[in-house]
């Protein structure tokens, strides 16, 4: 619902647009996922913890990437108020700051990188 109105606004074509199911299989074989601004749907406390106020809601799994890198403001929680265990593991990795922003300067940083 409101991911679609998002992605709508942002002019995402929707044929690029993989659903939960669909990809989260996928990450295992993932080297990097890049989350931006998420907290609750990338929680694996949905799944690892029965006690959890999110437990049982869907997520993506990027926790099952080699590397996990995330973009947020700060290391606060989500709107449900749950704090994320992934923001913790050896494979995740943390810029916090204004996501914008820093995406710009990756961008940049790796078309310098590679010379374009």
């Amino acid at each position: 619902g409101q991911l679609n109105v998002l992605l709508a606004e942002a002019g995402v074509d929707y044929s690029i647009v993989e659903e939960l199911e669909e990809i989260n299989d996928d990450f295992g074989d993932t080297d990097v996922a890049m989350v931006i601004g998420a907290n609750d749907t990338v929680n694996s406390a949905a799944e690892d913890d029965p006690n959890s106020e999110i437990a049982g809601m869907p997520v993506l799994r990027v926790w099952n990437s080699k590397q996990v890198i995330v973009l947020k403001r700060s290391l606060a929680a989500g709107y449900a108020g749950v704090e994320n265990p992934v923001f913790l593991k050896d494979n995740t990795d943390m810029l916090l700051g204004d996501a914008k922003d820093t995406c710009e300067k990756l961008s940049a940083g790796i078309k310098a990188a590679l010379g374009k």
